[in-house]
């Protein structure tokens, strides 16, 4: 079996990469945050209903094999956002730049554990598809969080 999140409280490592294998990583501590965006971008990038972003540490993401491609897009807040891909198979990996960000957002599904989503943050809910349903109880932004 594999190692979950909760691997990481005990001082575990959780190991992600793309989908080809070429690009491989750890992330070496405690996420500070997971977030499932309903925004159009996040939409776009996951191919899929929503997208989950692991927030970490910079620190705490460590590069073990290959050399993402970074491609930079306009972000709805009015910055610009660094995205590191696969350039074999063109997955996407984490989100910021590890070495000038504190903080990076990973892309849940290159992890190789599965997520436990139950207490994940639920943001841009105002451009949520019809149809998926947020859990009761879970902390819900129409937007972007406060910072």
């Amino acid at each position: 079996m594999g190692k979950t999140m909760s691997d990481l409280s005990s001082g575990g490592v959780l190991e992600g990469g793309c989908q080809c294998g070429r690009v491989r990583y750890e992330i070496r501590g405690r996420p500070v945050g997971i977030y499932v965006c309903h925004c159009r971008e996040c939409r776009k990038q996951s191919a899929s209903a929503f997208g989950i972003s692991v927030m970490v540490r910079s620190a705490d993401l460590v590069l073990l094999s290959g050399t993402p491609g970074i491609w930079t897009r306009a972000a709805t807040v009015g910055v610009t956002l660094d995205c590191a891909f696969c350039p074999s198979c063109g997955s996407r990996l984490w989100h910021g730049d590890r070495h000038r960000d504190a903080v990076v957002s990973v892309k849940g599904g290159s992890l190789d554990a599965p997520l436990d989503l139950s207490g994940a943050i639920h943001i841009w809910t105002s451009r949520k598809l019809p149809g998926v349903v947020i859990p009761a109880g879970a902390e819900t932004h129409s937007e972007e969080p406060p910072a």
